[in-house]
């Protein structure tokens, strides 16, 4: 039997005693204690541990709180509230107020959230271009562009609800259902034109000048290497429905688009009072129209190339190149590039692209060390297009000593797609001028 400790100095008999083992090196300390507890009456593996005064059934221990002194010096709250939500820096429970997206989706990275935003946009626009008139009305994103386009006709005041005179013949028009694309491929707007059969005019009854000068691929590059050189960025700028802002000089009627027939007047014909998609005299009209906006606005004509515009102000200079309805642009000044896109939105319909990327099938990255021109993109549709994407790339174009003469007994091949890679090598020379000899070799036997 063990013996216990007891230290209850009352030494009543409703004392608790409670037997808790313990190690045997404990005791020689409480031998020599000064407890009044003496060798025999403690055991080995054995402590006495503090009398607990035992409770009645009915008393609360909380009762005692009552008891305490008027000042608390534990200086701890009496009454304390805890929130439903701890207040952590990180927890478990979120509320669902705080949560952003839906609740039944679980966590994304942000190249996720990306990809997803944008599969979710394409949802929205067709993929596939309709070959005709009957195949678009079919979809509400083909209908919705062709809307679009009519507003902006109505926006412009570009045409009248006529009846067709005598002695005149309208002319037909159909519309065109084109995809745009960004410098990745991905679909981003549908966009419906009507063209007008411009072959139907007749030289001198339907039009006068058609002449319209074109920037070619060697002044945008002399535009980029004049960038980089005074080390300014060259911004993008796109001019919407930019034929329908050139006016028409001659008497022009055409016919009331098919799918969209007035039907209180089905057989009056549309008065052009400005230009539209193929007309002769379309980029004519829209070039001088655009020209005659600027010369107003300071700007000065280039000798050497008629569709750059510059203007100094002070020490300063702002470039502006065109290229039909692309506008590209770039000044010392970033003020300049400001003051520029406030003038051509007071007179055009304009959207913004930002800094230079994309321009006429050429991939532009600018940097601080200077400018580099691509056509990655490009170069990628023409291996797929003529079935050579799983071709073995040479670091050699061509032999230095070639041998090349045509194969008369050899097996005859296509002419138009033969014709078809070359033009599209001579494109690509835009961005890599070291296989020019080699494109020009082979135009040779083009013939």
């Amino acid at each position: 039997m063990n013996n216990l400790w007891n230290i209850n100095d009352q030494g009543s008999s409703s004392s608790t005693y409670i037997e808790i083992p313990v190690p045997a090196h404990s005791k020689s300390n409480m031998e020599s204690s000064g407890s009044g507890a003496t060798s025999e009456t403690i055991e080995d593996n054995t402590i006495p541990i503090i009398d607990v005064a035992p409770q009645s059934p009915t008393e609360n221990p909380t009762d005692n709180i009552a008891n305490l002194p008027a000042e608390n010096i534990t200086n701890l709250e009496e009454v304390l509230e805890q929130d439903e939500i701890p207040k952590l820096r990180i927890h478990k429970n979120h509320p669902t107020d705080n949560i952003i997206g839906p609740l039944n989706v679980g966590v994304r990275t942000r190249s996720a959230c990306d990809a997803l935003e944008n599969n979710m946009f394409s949802c929205f626009i067709s993929q596939v271009e309709p070959k005709n008139i009957k195949a678009a009305l079919l979809e509400n994103s083909w209908v919705e562009a062709m809307q679009e386009e009519l507003q902006q006709f109505s926006k412009l005041n570009m045409w009248n609800l006529v009846d067709l005179p005598k002695n005149k013949v309208p002319i037909d028009t159909r519309g065109v259902s084109r995809n745009k694309k960004d410098e990745g491929g991905i679909v981003v707007q549908n966009k419906a034109r009507l063209v007008v059969h411009g072959f139907y005019q007749e030289e001198g009854i339907d039009f006068e000048e058609v002449f319209a000068p074109m920037a070619c691929l060697e002044a945008i590059r002399m535009f980029l290497a004049y960038a980089a050189y005074m080390d300014f960025t060259a911004h993008h700028m796109d001019v919407k429905s930019e034929f329908l802002y050139g006016k028409v000089q001659e008497e022009v009627y055409v016919k009331q688009p098919p799918g969209f027939i007035d039907p209180n007047f089905p057989d009056r014909v549309y008065k052009l009072d400005k230009a539209l998609y193929g007309l002769h005299q379309a980029p004519s009209a829209w070039y001088e129209t655009l020209s005659k906006h600027l010369l107003e606005n300071g700007f000065t004509r280039v000798a050497i190339d008629q569709n750059l515009f510059k203007r100094k102000d002070g020490k300063d200079t702002i470039m502006v190149q065109i290229y039909v309805n692309d506008i590209i642009f770039g000044s010392t000044n970033p003020s300049l590039c400001k003051e520029f896109e406030e003038v051509m939105r007071f007179k055009f319909e304009m959207s913004s692209m930002g800094e230079m990327k994309f321009f006429l099938g050429l991939q532009v990255d600018q940097y601080e060390s200077g400018i580099l021109i691509h056509q990655e993109k490009y170069m990628k549709e023409i291996l797929t297009k003529f079935k050579m994407a799983d071709s073995h790339p040479v670091k050699t174009r061509v032999e230095f000593r070639h041998c090349l003469t045509p194969d008369v007994d050899g097996e005859r091949v296509d002419q138009h797609l033969y014709h078809s890679i070359i033009g599209s090598l001579m494109y690509l020379t835009a961005s890599r001028p070291d296989i020019m000899f080699c494109s020009v070799l082979v135009c040779m036997f083009s013939g």
